[in-house]
């Protein structure tokens, strides 16, 4: 799966993994994300194994269910959103897509009526 011309640049991290686990596709900003596990030769290994328990668990779950997973990182002093939701076409479960967006330390919040 080619990366979507859009994506190639987008100042976050971008991961796709078809419905096995397989990772399909990274983007610029996941290619140094992800560098000293390989960057962009990631792209054909399955996530699965990437992972160490329980994450590995929590992946093959989302993978075999849909759902969306969303929670909040720190590391190395950077605060990230991870969110994790299903790459859906015509309503079938084709895999999952990774969003890893780099916060800022004085990220407003509005709550609006």
């Amino acid at each position: 799966m080619p990366t979507p011309e859009w994506t190639v640049e987008f100042p976050a991290a971008i991961t796709v993994c078809d419905a096995g686990g397989t990772i399909v596709s990274l983007n610029e900003a996941a290619a140094r994300v992800f560098a000293r596990e390989g960057g962009a030769s990631l792209v054909g290994r399955n996530a699965l194994d990437c992972h160490p328990e329980p994450a590995r668990s929590k992946l093959a779950d989302l993978l075999r269910t849909g759902r969306i997973n969303a929670y909040t990182i720190e590391k190395q002093g950077r605060r990230k959103l991870i969110y994790q939701a299903p790459w859906l076409e015509g309503g079938a479960l084709r895999g999952f897509v990774e969003l890893s967006l780099e916060l800022p330390e004085d990220l407003p919040h509005f709550v609006r009526r």
